[in-house]
Protein backbone atom coordinates (compact mmCIF):
# COMPACT_ATOMS: atom_id res chain seq x y z
CA UNK A 1 0.00 0.00 0.00
CA UNK A 2 1.29 3.47 -0.88
CA UNK A 3 2.57 5.53 1.99
CA UNK A 4 0.26 8.42 2.90
CA UNK A 5 1.18 11.87 4.21
CA UNK A 6 -0.80 14.86 5.40
CA UNK A 7 1.02 17.33 3.21
CA UNK A 8 3.83 17.42 0.67
CA UNK A 9 5.85 20.45 -0.46
CA UNK A 10 7.61 19.75 -3.76
CA UNK A 11 9.59 21.58 -6.43
CA UNK A 12 11.59 23.37 -3.72
CA UNK A 13 15.21 24.08 -2.94
CA UNK A 14 16.03 23.09 0.62
CA UNK A 15 18.56 24.66 2.96
CA UNK A 16 18.42 21.83 5.48
CA UNK A 17 21.25 23.23 7.70
CA UNK A 18 21.98 19.64 8.68
CA UNK A 19 25.38 19.10 10.29
CA UNK A 20 26.07 15.97 8.23
CA UNK A 21 25.85 17.91 4.96
CA UNK A 22 28.31 20.59 3.76
CA UNK A 23 27.54 24.30 3.96
CA UNK A 24 23.84 24.95 4.34
CA UNK A 25 22.96 21.38 3.42
CA UNK A 26 21.39 22.46 0.14
CA UNK A 27 19.20 19.96 -1.72
CA UNK A 28 18.08 20.93 -5.22
CA UNK A 29 14.69 19.63 -6.45
CA UNK A 30 13.83 18.99 -2.82
CA UNK A 31 10.68 17.68 -1.23
CA UNK A 32 9.28 17.74 2.30
CA UNK A 33 6.50 15.47 3.50
CA UNK A 34 4.70 15.91 6.82
CA UNK A 35 2.59 13.63 8.96
CA UNK A 36 1.03 14.46 12.35
CA UNK A 37 2.84 17.79 12.51
CA UNK A 38 6.32 16.33 12.01
CA UNK A 39 8.65 15.99 9.06
CA UNK A 40 8.39 12.48 7.65
CA UNK A 41 10.75 13.10 4.72
CA UNK A 42 13.11 15.93 3.74
CA UNK A 43 15.36 15.29 0.79
CA UNK A 44 15.66 14.94 -2.94
CA UNK A 45 12.48 14.23 -4.85
CA UNK A 46 14.27 11.37 -6.61
CA UNK A 47 14.60 9.60 -3.23
CA UNK A 48 10.90 9.94 -2.39
CA UNK A 49 8.50 7.04 -3.08
CA UNK A 50 6.85 7.73 -6.43
CA UNK A 51 3.56 6.16 -5.36
CA UNK A 52 3.25 8.16 -2.11
CA UNK A 53 -0.09 9.87 -1.51
CA UNK A 54 -0.95 13.05 0.38
CA UNK A 55 -4.04 14.96 1.45
CA UNK A 56 -2.49 18.12 0.03
CA UNK A 57 0.38 18.80 -2.38
CA UNK A 58 1.96 22.25 -2.53
CA UNK A 59 4.08 23.23 -5.53
CA UNK A 60 6.74 25.62 -4.28
CA UNK A 61 7.66 26.72 -7.81
CA UNK A 62 11.38 26.62 -7.10
CA UNK A 63 11.21 28.64 -3.87
CA UNK A 64 13.65 28.05 -1.03
CA UNK A 65 12.64 26.32 2.21
CA UNK A 66 14.58 26.71 5.44
CA UNK A 67 13.67 25.53 8.91
CA UNK A 68 11.35 27.96 10.67
CA UNK A 69 13.47 30.63 12.31
CA UNK A 70 14.38 30.45 16.01
CA UNK A 71 14.82 33.63 18.07
CA UNK A 72 16.64 32.22 21.09
CA UNK A 73 17.02 35.38 23.22
CA UNK A 74 14.17 37.88 23.75
CA UNK A 75 12.65 39.91 26.57
CA UNK A 76 9.39 40.22 24.63
CA UNK A 77 7.03 40.68 27.60
CA UNK A 78 7.30 44.02 29.44
CA UNK A 79 5.39 47.16 30.36
CA UNK A 80 6.01 50.64 28.98
CA UNK A 81 8.94 51.69 26.80
CA UNK A 82 12.23 53.55 27.21
CA UNK A 83 12.19 56.02 24.33
CA UNK A 84 13.18 58.81 26.75
CA UNK A 85 16.39 56.96 27.65
CA UNK A 86 17.11 56.65 23.94
CA UNK A 87 17.00 60.44 23.77
CA UNK A 88 19.37 60.68 26.76
CA UNK A 89 21.83 58.35 25.05
CA UNK A 90 21.69 60.50 21.94
CA UNK A 91 22.79 63.37 24.20
CA UNK A 92 25.79 61.37 25.41
CA UNK A 93 24.63 59.40 28.48
CA UNK A 94 25.92 55.82 28.65
CA UNK A 95 23.84 52.71 29.33
CA UNK A 96 25.59 52.32 32.70
CA UNK A 97 25.04 55.99 33.67
CA UNK A 98 21.33 55.74 32.92
CA UNK A 99 21.07 52.51 34.93
CA UNK A 100 22.89 53.98 37.94
CA UNK A 101 20.59 57.03 37.88
CA UNK A 102 17.50 54.86 38.34
CA UNK A 103 16.70 54.29 34.70
CA UNK A 104 17.41 51.18 32.70
CA UNK A 105 15.95 47.88 33.78
CA UNK A 106 14.45 49.30 36.99
CA UNK A 107 12.31 51.81 35.08
CA UNK A 108 10.78 48.97 33.07
CA UNK A 109 10.22 47.08 36.33
CA UNK A 110 7.89 49.83 37.57
CA UNK A 111 5.85 49.77 34.35
CA UNK A 112 5.71 45.97 34.32
CA UNK A 113 4.62 45.71 37.95
CA UNK A 114 1.77 48.10 37.13
CA UNK A 115 0.60 45.96 34.18
CA UNK A 116 -1.94 43.15 34.32
CA UNK A 117 -1.32 39.85 32.55
CA UNK A 118 -3.80 40.88 29.86
CA UNK A 119 -1.98 44.17 29.35
CA UNK A 120 1.37 42.40 29.13
CA UNK A 121 -0.01 40.00 26.51
CA UNK A 122 -1.62 42.81 24.52
CA UNK A 123 1.62 44.81 24.55
CA UNK A 124 3.72 41.85 23.45
CA UNK A 125 1.45 40.61 20.64
CA UNK A 126 2.52 43.24 18.05
CA UNK A 127 6.16 42.41 18.73
CA UNK A 128 5.44 38.69 18.45
CA UNK A 129 3.47 39.20 15.23
CA UNK A 130 6.41 41.06 13.68
CA UNK A 131 8.68 38.08 14.38
CA UNK A 132 6.13 35.55 13.16
CA UNK A 133 5.71 37.62 9.99
CA UNK A 134 9.39 37.01 9.20
CA UNK A 135 9.20 33.23 9.56
CA UNK A 136 9.91 32.76 13.28
CA UNK A 137 8.33 29.55 14.56
CA UNK A 138 10.11 29.25 17.93
CA UNK A 139 11.25 31.90 20.37
CA UNK A 140 12.47 32.27 23.92
CA UNK A 141 10.98 34.85 26.28
CA UNK A 142 12.64 35.87 29.55
CA UNK A 143 11.13 37.36 32.68
CA UNK A 144 13.30 39.79 34.65
CA UNK A 145 11.13 42.93 34.72
CA UNK A 146 9.24 41.96 37.84
CA UNK A 147 12.00 41.36 40.40
CA UNK A 148 9.37 40.08 42.81
CA UNK A 149 7.69 36.69 42.87
CA UNK A 150 4.24 37.83 41.78
CA UNK A 151 5.32 39.93 38.79
CA UNK A 152 7.98 37.48 37.59
CA UNK A 153 5.33 34.75 37.52
CA UNK A 154 2.88 37.10 35.78
CA UNK A 155 5.47 37.79 33.08
CA UNK A 156 6.09 34.08 32.54
CA UNK A 157 2.37 33.31 32.49
CA UNK A 158 1.89 36.05 29.90
CA UNK A 159 4.72 34.57 27.83
CA UNK A 160 3.04 31.16 27.89
CA UNK A 161 -0.29 32.78 26.97
CA UNK A 162 1.31 34.19 23.81
CA UNK A 163 1.92 30.61 22.72
CA UNK A 164 -1.80 29.92 23.12
CA UNK A 165 -2.73 33.05 21.18
CA UNK A 166 -0.49 32.42 18.17
CA UNK A 167 0.83 29.37 16.25
CA UNK A 168 4.36 29.57 17.68
CA UNK A 169 6.46 27.59 20.16
CA UNK A 170 7.44 29.60 23.26
CA UNK A 171 10.30 28.65 25.61
CA UNK A 172 10.50 30.62 28.86
CA UNK A 173 13.48 31.59 31.02
CA UNK A 174 13.29 32.86 34.61
CA UNK A 175 15.55 35.93 34.85
CA UNK A 176 14.93 37.02 38.41
CA UNK A 177 18.65 37.82 38.72
CA UNK A 178 18.38 40.63 36.17
CA UNK A 179 18.78 43.68 38.44
CA UNK A 180 18.32 44.66 42.09
CA UNK A 181 14.82 46.02 42.82
CA UNK A 182 14.46 49.40 44.56
CA UNK A 183 13.11 47.84 47.76
CA UNK A 184 16.35 45.85 48.22
CA UNK A 185 18.19 49.13 48.99
CA UNK A 186 21.21 47.96 47.03
CA UNK A 187 21.64 44.76 49.06
CA UNK A 188 22.36 42.38 46.19
CA UNK A 189 23.11 39.37 48.41
CA UNK A 190 19.80 39.67 50.23
CA UNK A 191 17.98 39.91 46.91
CA UNK A 192 19.79 36.85 45.53
CA UNK A 193 18.64 34.99 48.67
CA UNK A 194 15.07 35.91 47.71
CA UNK A 195 15.64 34.74 44.12
CA UNK A 196 17.03 31.37 45.23
CA UNK A 197 14.82 30.62 48.22
CA UNK A 198 11.44 32.02 47.23
CA UNK A 199 11.12 33.19 43.64
CA UNK A 200 12.79 30.37 41.73
CA UNK A 201 11.11 27.54 43.72
CA UNK A 202 7.70 29.17 43.18
CA UNK A 203 8.34 29.47 39.43
CA UNK A 204 9.54 25.87 39.30
CA UNK A 205 6.51 24.55 41.23
CA UNK A 206 4.23 26.32 38.76
CA UNK A 207 6.13 24.84 35.81
CA UNK A 208 6.56 28.29 34.28
CA UNK A 209 10.24 28.18 33.29
CA UNK A 210 12.20 26.01 30.87
CA UNK A 211 15.53 27.51 32.03
CA UNK A 212 17.08 29.99 34.46
CA UNK A 213 19.04 33.05 33.31
CA UNK A 214 21.09 35.72 35.11
CA UNK A 215 22.88 38.98 34.31
CA UNK A 216 26.51 38.85 35.46
CA UNK A 217 27.98 42.33 35.19
CA UNK A 218 29.26 45.22 37.28
CA UNK A 219 25.84 46.90 37.18
CA UNK A 220 24.12 43.59 37.93
CA UNK A 221 25.51 40.56 39.81
CA UNK A 222 28.93 39.13 40.64
CA UNK A 223 30.28 35.71 39.76
CA UNK A 224 29.64 34.44 43.30
CA UNK A 225 26.06 35.68 43.24
CA UNK A 226 25.47 34.19 39.80
CA UNK A 227 26.90 30.85 40.92
CA UNK A 228 24.41 30.81 43.81
CA UNK A 229 21.56 31.27 41.35
CA UNK A 230 22.91 28.50 39.14
CA UNK A 231 23.34 26.07 42.05
CA UNK A 232 19.73 26.71 43.05
CA UNK A 233 18.62 26.11 39.45
CA UNK A 234 20.60 22.87 39.31
CA UNK A 235 18.90 21.69 42.54
CA UNK A 236 15.53 22.30 40.88
CA UNK A 237 16.56 20.47 37.71
CA UNK A 238 16.50 23.57 35.51
CA UNK A 239 19.18 24.27 32.86
CA UNK A 240 20.90 27.66 32.90
CA UNK A 241 21.85 30.49 30.52
CA UNK A 242 23.82 33.66 31.19
CA UNK A 243 24.07 37.29 30.07
CA UNK A 244 27.87 37.23 30.11
CA UNK A 245 30.80 39.56 29.37
CA UNK A 246 28.65 42.22 27.73
CA UNK A 247 30.18 45.38 29.23
CA UNK A 248 33.31 43.92 30.85
CA UNK A 249 35.12 40.61 31.27
CA UNK A 250 34.17 39.21 34.67
CA UNK A 251 34.70 35.63 33.50
CA UNK A 252 31.03 35.05 32.76
CA UNK A 253 31.56 32.77 29.78
CA UNK A 254 33.80 30.44 31.79
CA UNK A 255 31.40 30.47 34.74
CA UNK A 256 28.47 29.60 32.48
CA UNK A 257 30.47 26.77 30.94
CA UNK A 258 31.32 25.50 34.41
CA UNK A 259 27.60 24.95 34.98
CA UNK A 260 27.15 23.37 31.50
CA UNK A 261 24.99 26.30 30.48
CA UNK A 262 22.90 25.95 27.34
CA UNK A 263 24.23 29.31 26.21
CA UNK A 264 26.23 32.38 27.16
CA UNK A 265 24.88 35.52 25.53
CA UNK A 266 26.35 38.90 24.40
CA UNK A 267 30.06 37.99 25.01
CA UNK A 268 31.63 41.18 23.67
CA UNK A 269 34.46 40.96 26.23
CA UNK A 270 34.96 37.17 26.36
CA UNK A 271 38.60 36.05 26.31
CA UNK A 272 40.35 32.94 24.98
CA UNK A 273 39.92 31.04 28.25
CA UNK A 274 36.18 31.74 28.20
CA UNK A 275 35.82 30.59 24.59
CA UNK A 276 37.79 27.42 25.29
CA UNK A 277 35.64 26.64 28.33
CA UNK A 278 32.46 27.12 26.28
CA UNK A 279 33.78 24.76 23.63
CA UNK A 280 34.51 22.05 26.20
CA UNK A 281 31.06 22.42 27.77
CA UNK A 282 29.13 22.63 24.50
CA UNK A 283 27.76 26.03 25.56
CA UNK A 284 26.40 28.03 22.62
CA UNK A 285 27.59 31.61 22.04
CA UNK A 286 24.49 33.73 21.40
CA UNK A 287 25.49 36.93 19.60
CA UNK A 288 23.18 39.95 19.91
CA UNK A 289 24.13 42.60 17.35
CA UNK A 290 20.98 44.63 18.02
CA UNK A 291 22.20 45.53 21.51
CA UNK A 292 25.74 46.14 20.25
CA UNK A 293 24.35 48.57 17.66
CA UNK A 294 21.74 50.26 19.84
CA UNK A 295 23.96 51.10 22.82
CA UNK A 296 26.81 51.99 20.45
CA UNK A 297 29.27 49.42 21.73
CA UNK A 298 32.73 49.40 20.19
CA UNK A 299 34.12 46.06 21.40
CA UNK A 300 32.90 43.23 19.19
CA UNK A 301 32.41 39.65 20.36
CA UNK A 302 35.49 37.52 19.57
CA UNK A 303 34.06 35.65 16.58
CA UNK A 304 37.50 34.46 15.48
CA UNK A 305 38.08 32.90 18.92
CA UNK A 306 34.74 31.12 18.73
CA UNK A 307 35.62 29.81 15.28
CA UNK A 308 39.07 28.70 16.43
CA UNK A 309 37.60 26.77 19.36
CA UNK A 310 34.61 25.46 17.32
CA UNK A 311 32.08 27.15 19.61
CA UNK A 312 28.56 27.03 18.15
CA UNK A 313 27.25 30.54 17.41
CA UNK A 314 23.60 31.58 17.43
CA UNK A 315 22.05 34.95 16.57
CA UNK A 316 19.01 36.53 18.23
CA UNK A 317 17.15 39.85 18.41
CA UNK A 318 17.48 40.42 22.20
CA UNK A 319 14.15 42.25 21.78
CA UNK A 320 13.85 44.46 24.87
CA UNK A 321 12.78 48.03 25.66
CA UNK A 322 16.14 49.41 26.74
CA UNK A 323 19.05 48.14 24.72
CA UNK A 324 17.61 46.33 21.68
CA UNK A 325 14.07 47.31 20.65
CA UNK A 326 14.46 45.01 17.65
CA UNK A 327 11.69 42.79 16.29
CA UNK A 328 13.37 41.62 13.08
CA UNK A 329 15.46 38.47 13.02
CA UNK A 330 16.23 39.19 9.36
CA UNK A 331 17.80 42.51 10.37
CA UNK A 332 19.67 40.73 13.18
CA UNK A 333 21.22 38.49 10.50
CA UNK A 334 22.29 41.49 8.44
CA UNK A 335 23.78 43.10 11.54
CA UNK A 336 25.58 39.87 12.42
CA UNK A 337 27.19 39.90 9.00
CA UNK A 338 27.96 43.61 8.68
CA UNK A 339 28.94 44.36 12.29
CA UNK A 340 30.44 41.04 13.42
CA UNK A 341 31.58 39.71 10.01
CA UNK A 342 29.65 36.46 10.26
CA UNK A 343 29.28 34.50 7.02
CA UNK A 344 25.91 33.90 5.36
CA UNK A 345 26.03 30.29 6.54
CA UNK A 346 26.83 31.33 10.12
CA UNK A 347 23.92 33.78 10.10
CA UNK A 348 21.42 31.27 8.74
CA UNK A 349 22.50 28.42 11.00
CA UNK A 350 22.57 30.94 13.84
CA UNK A 351 18.83 31.60 13.57
CA UNK A 352 17.88 27.97 12.93
CA UNK A 353 20.07 25.06 14.07
CA UNK A 354 22.22 26.92 16.59
CA UNK A 355 19.28 28.90 17.94
CA UNK A 356 17.54 25.60 18.65
CA UNK A 357 20.72 24.24 20.24
CA UNK A 358 20.90 27.31 22.50
CA UNK A 359 17.43 26.44 23.79
CA UNK A 360 18.20 22.75 24.27
CA UNK A 361 15.64 21.70 21.64
CA UNK A 362 17.78 20.77 18.64
CA UNK A 363 16.31 17.27 18.79
CA UNK A 364 12.88 18.77 18.04
CA UNK A 365 13.46 21.62 15.60
CA UNK A 366 16.07 23.78 13.87
CA UNK A 367 16.94 21.59 10.86
CA UNK A 368 15.00 19.95 8.03
CA UNK A 369 15.18 16.31 9.13
CA UNK A 370 12.68 13.50 9.52
CA UNK A 371 11.26 13.25 13.02
CA UNK A 372 11.49 16.95 13.84
CA UNK A 373 8.55 19.32 13.99
CA UNK A 374 7.46 20.46 10.55
CA UNK A 375 8.28 24.12 11.14
CA UNK A 376 9.20 25.74 7.83
CA UNK A 377 9.87 29.13 6.26
CA UNK A 378 9.30 29.32 2.51
CA UNK A 379 11.05 32.21 0.78
CA UNK A 380 10.74 34.17 -2.48
CA UNK A 381 14.50 34.36 -3.05
CA UNK A 382 17.03 33.27 -5.64
CA UNK A 383 19.74 32.37 -3.13
CA UNK A 384 19.98 32.15 0.68
CA UNK A 385 22.35 35.14 0.86
CA UNK A 386 19.34 37.38 0.14
CA UNK A 387 18.02 36.67 3.62
CA UNK A 388 21.16 38.25 5.08
CA UNK A 389 21.90 40.88 2.42
CA UNK A 390 18.64 42.81 2.30
CA UNK A 391 17.66 45.49 4.83
CA UNK A 392 14.02 46.27 5.60
CA UNK A 393 12.70 43.75 3.10
CA UNK A 394 10.77 40.61 3.98
CA UNK A 395 10.78 37.89 1.28
CA UNK A 396 8.74 35.37 3.30
CA UNK A 397 6.27 33.59 1.01
CA UNK A 398 4.65 31.42 3.65
CA UNK A 399 5.28 29.99 7.10
CA UNK A 400 4.48 26.50 8.30
CA UNK A 401 4.15 25.59 11.99
CA UNK A 402 3.63 21.99 13.06
CA UNK A 403 2.81 21.05 9.48
CA UNK A 404 0.04 23.64 9.12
Amino acid sequence: MAERFDRIWLNARLATVREDLPGLGVIEDGLIAARDGRIAFAGSRSDFPSDADATERIDCAGRWITPGLVDCHTHLVFGGNRAHEFELRLQGASYEEIARAGGGIVSTVAATRASSEAELVAGALPRLDALIGEGVTTLEIKSGYGLDTETEMRQLTAARALGDARPVAIKTSFLGAHATPPEADGDKDRYIDLVCREMMPAVARAGLADAVDAFMEGIAFSGDQTARVFRAARALGLPVKLHADQLSNLGGAALAAGFSALSADHLEHTDDAGAAAMARAGTVAVLLPGAFYFIRETTKPPVELFRAHSVSMALATDCNPGSSPLTSLLLAMNMGATLFRLTVAECLTGVTREGARALGILGETGTLQAGKWCDLAIWDIERPAELVYRIGFNPLHSRVWRGQ
